[in-house]
């Protein structure tokens, strides 16, 4: 039988696919041989990983598990009032795409019209209200099992801001999610931030400092490659969003590459070469499923296509599980150099 193995954990954010996620980390936490030492995430990835550490805090993994469950399930149930939906048609096709959806046509057109101020001025935000429903300050703060690493955007410096475990809150996983063209700009301490994805979809670099652990998975919402050419400008906007998203996390894995190369080559010596940490990184995704979903299908909460996700996402960590367990804490199953540079 093989032994617990220590791992940090990077979410992408997605929209509503970060159900995926949740598919994810409910196969994962099931299958009992993985440790979280910590974990990071950004916008979907940041709500995923703030539940999972409140569960966590009140009932190991059961009540990780139980507590995305809970969440998930009421993002669904808000799809009632959602004017964004599917087509009758789309739905006898069983289309998941929001593409041709009158509301989300709308809602396109009214996003390039109006800022987020003037669409709402009296800053109404279902999602604020979900969190209050399911989001513990106190029980998040108190998983000392788990450490955190949520990353936002500064608006005024465009740099990034890493909120740690003890400095979660409501307004720091807003402020992770927090899309310009669809949200005002989430303010905490005078300073304004937008969506971390800008600068870290998801950070890795927080680990390197303050883990112990070598091993990073990461799990992937956004295809690295999308077949053909955007032509509507939903999803102009989405590819562009995509490819600045994934800019940050290119770059570190770059990083880490150049880093991996020097210590298999052996070529860096003395104080600082011992300084230097060879990062083991893996990836679960479903490339082959998420790809073909449209642009705007992030915006569909309705609870078959998060249910869809789910499952997609626990096969996806299931298959990893099967072919790539016995790497962790060994090598690295993610070719870097192949899918980054």
């Amino acid at each position: 039988m093989n032994s617990t193995k220590r791992i940090n954990l990077a979410l992408q954010g997605g929209g509503s696919h970060g159900a995926f996620t949740w598919g994810v980390l409910d196969a994962l936490i099931e299958d009992g041989r993985l440790e979280f030492e910590a974990v990071s995430g950004t916008s979907a990835g940041a709500m995923n990983a703030a539940i999972l550490m409140q569960g966590w805090s009140e009932g190991g993994g059961p009540g990780a598990r139980a507590a995305l469950r809970r969440f998930w399930g009421e993002l669904g149930s808000m799809s009632i009032a959602s004017p964004i939906r599917r087509t009758p048609l789309d739905r006898l096709q069983g289309n998941w795409n929001l593409d041709d959806s009158p509301g989300a046509l709308w809602a396109d057109l009214v996003q390039r019209t109006f800022s987020p101020w003037q669409r709402n001025p009296l800053k109404f935000d279902p999602l604020r209200e979900l969190l209050a429903r399911h989001f513990d300050e106190k029980a998040v703060r108190a998983c000392h099992q788990i450490k955190a690493f949520i990353a936002a955007t500064n608006v005024q410096t465009g740099k990034v801001r890493i909120f740690s475990r003890d400095e979660l809150s409501i307004d720091a996983l807003l402020a992770s999610a927090c899309l310009p063209n669809v949200h005002d700009a989430v303010v905490i301490d005078g300073v304004p931030y937008w969506d971390g994805g800008f600068r870290g979809n998801p950070p890795i670099w927080p680990f390197i400092y303050n883990c112990e652990s070598s091993d990073v998975v990461v799990v992937e919402v956004d295809p690295p490659e999308r077949p053909g050419i955007p032509t509507s400008n939903a999803e102009i906007a989405d590819r562009l969003n995509e490819i600045t998203f994934g800019g940050a996390l290119m770059a570190e894995m770059r990083a880490i590459a150049f880093v991996q190369e020097l210590i298999a080559k052996d070529v860096v010596s003395g104080g600082f070469g011992k300084r230097l940490r060879n990062v083991l990184v893996h990836s679960i995704a479903d490339p082959a499923s998420l790809s073909p979903l449209g642009a705007v299908s992030k915006f569909n909460i309705e609870p078959d296509f998060l249910q869809h996700l789910f499952g997609l996402g626990r096969q996806a960590a299931t298959s990893w599980l099967g072919s790539t367990f016995q790497c962790v804490g060994t090598k690295s199953s993610l070719d870097i150099r192949a899918r980054f540079l």
